[in-house]
């Protein structure tokens, strides 16, 4: 990747609302060579979307918890189940099939305690094939962000 593209992907990963005039100025293009660069870094896959980032808290899903699942039976369908019922829930903000003791691990955003009570009932228990499932609620948040290191 050229030096000018990443530059421009990370000035937009810090603020994707940017006017192209301003971003041409910063990495030292012309305003129509710097829109040109964007747009092939759109039609490579590069830059996959553009969205607004929400304030959990002021959305009214200030809870995070981390789940990890542990599924009953193992194999590629029912692995693939869970995680087809897992991202139907609009709490769940992550889904990943992982390697290791556990099978599956889950990032939530919630609005209270009842409505992880809920999920729960939903996605873990009955006839889920959930063997087990441990939460983790985060208490502080050290660091997190949507950048990807260039």
């Amino acid at each position: 990747m050229e030096r000018v593209d990443s530059k421009l992907l990370k000035l937009l990963q810090e603020d994707a609302s940017r006017t192209n005039a301003d971003l041409a100025a910063e990495v030292g293009l012309s305003p129509s060579s710097c829109l040109r660069r964007i747009r092939r870094l759109k039609s490579a896959g590069v830059i996959d979307r553009v969205v607004a980032l929400l304030n959990p808290a002021k959305a009214g899903r200030g809870m995070k918890a981390i789940v990890t699942v542990e599924l009953e039976r193992h194999g590629e369908q029912h692995m693939r189940r869970f995680l087809e019922l897992a991202v139907m829930e609009p709490a769940v903000i992550q889904a990943y099939s992982v390697s290791g003791s556990t099978d599956a691990v889950l990032m939530l955003r919630l609005m209270d305690m009842d409505e992880f009570d809920t999920l729960c009932e939903r996605l873990f228990r009955d006839r889920t094939n959930v063997a087990r499932y441990y939460t983790m609620f985060v208490i502080r948040t050290a660091k997190e962000t949507t950048a990807i290191p260039l």
